[in-house]
């Protein structure tokens, strides 16, 4: 490996984010530069026998940031831009983001580089499996407990359930979270951070003085597990969802897009594209639409400078993690009166909170019911909100701004109680 594996834009934009906030919130400058640097940063190679007959080597990662509030938490993702800085990067937002949600857990990201679209159920089940292999003594319900991520699912997540248990000899269901509810996993948390963005979303309306109702839009980059369930929980609420996005194509129809049709359609053709309810819109045009909330729950950086100044929504309620490039943060620091920012955070936090709660009731043997579940996570996004808008208004600083603090001196005082070994 060389060192174009740290040299990621988002990884260079994280690095940059944590300075500027811990340098003018004066962090103590020894917990800050602990906070730049991975625990660990495991790198392997994970030969899988292909159906042709050939063995590929892929590469696989699993950074683990910082563990002081408890074991490594986060996302395992299947993309062809997988790298070690991009993982590094979404590590260090997962301690932030554990840390502000009040979790008992530390940040942690893995992926493989490899296209899952290209493999075959087959393929992807012997990767997942000596991946497994390769990083088995490096997690572990007490150390690291991986999740679902983009190109992998509960499916992955019982895989590794599976091989860590056939490795160590016992099943041990906690070892993951996201599973199946069969082997383990929640009610509810396939659902949660869909649920947790939407939830987020109409709080700040709430703050804001905006009643949601029927003549109340919504705007929804990347169709796709967040995009769905954060739609479908809008629409229940009353909200019209006039446009919708996926990697294949865009949709728009001013007087609302059927949710259920269109998440069948998804499920039928595997793209809204096409879909019969809406017309074709430029997926760049559609998050420039006039609306109450845009939630862009695709990928990272697709909000630079630019966009951010096109804006025309009230409510940006960040689904995926760094949607917004640094510059562009500037810029809507700038449009604060306008555009009322849900920072990453905090708005797709439903997914760690609900994986917690999950990784909990897998240690009690002791399971939720759905409104449970729900509710819990609901009671969670609401305090942290008000605690979030607290520091944003008594500081005077942007939301992002506000959580990062909140989160960080949340992080800073569990190090400092625990102090430096040796």
């Amino acid at each position: 490996m060389t060192c174009k594996e740290w040299d990621d834009p988002l990884y260079h934009n994280t690095c940059r984010l944590f300075k500027n906030v811990g340098e003018a919130m004066n962090l103590d400058p020894n917990v800050l530069n602990r906070l730049l640097q991975p625990e660990r940063a495991i790198i392997v190679s994970v030969p899988v026998r292909m159906d042709d007959g050939r063995v590929e080597t892929f590469h696989g990662y699993r950074v683990q940031h910082n563990n002081t509030r408890g074991p490594f938490k986060g996302g395992l993702r299947y993309a062809m831009d997988v790298n070690l800085g991009e993982v590094t990067a979404l590590s260090m937002l997962m301690s932030i983001k554990c840390a502000l949600m009040g979790l008992p857990l530390g940040g942690g990201k893995g992926g493989v580089r490899v296209d899952p679209t290209k493999l075959s159920r087959g393929e992807k089940q012997r990767l997942t499996r000596r991946f497994t292999v390769e990083i088995v003594n490096d997690i572990g319900p007490d150390i690291d407990v991986p999740a679902p991520d983009m190109g992998t699912n509960e499916e992955v997540m019982s895989w590794i359930m599976d091989t860590y248990s056939q490795m160590k000899g016992h099943a041990t269901p906690s070892v993951v979270t996201g599973k199946p509810v069969s082997v383990g996993g929640s009610l509810g948390r396939k659902q949660a951070t869909g649920r947790g963005v939407a939830h987020a979303a109409m709080e700040a309306a709430c703050h804001l003085g905006i009643e949601i109702d029927e003549n109340k839009t919504a705007v929804i980059q990347g169709f796709g597990n967040v995009g769905v369930y954060a739609a479908r929980k809008l629409a229940e609420s009353g909200v019209k969802v006039i446009a919708a996005s996926d990697v294949y194509g865009a949709v728009f129809n001013s007087q609302g897009l059927d949710v259920v049709a269109m998440e069948k359609r998804l499920g039928e053709h595997g793209t809204i594209k096409g879909f019969e309810g809406g017309e074709p819109i430029d997926g760049q045009e559609m998050l420039t639409l006039e609306c109450d909330i845009l939630i862009p729950a695709a990928i990272s950086g697709v909000i630079d400078e630019g966009m951010a100044g096109k804006l025309k929504c009230r409510i940006l309620a960040e689904g995926a993690n760094g949607p917004v490039t640094s510059a562009g943060n500037d810029v809507l620091c700038q449009r604060q009166d306008e555009v009322f920012v849900l920072p990453d955070i905090y708005a797709n936090a439903g997914g760690v909170t609900v994986s917690y709660f999950e990784w909990v009731q897998g240690l009690q043997n002791f399971f939720w019911s759905a409104e449970q579940v729900n509710q819990q996570l609901y009671t969670v996004m609401s305090k942290i909100f008000r605690e979030v808008v607290s520091v944003h208004e008594e500081e005077k600083v942007d939301m992002r701004t506000a959580a990062m603090r909140l989160a960080f001196r949340r992080l800073s005082e569990a190090m400092l109680r625990r102090g430096l070994f040796p």
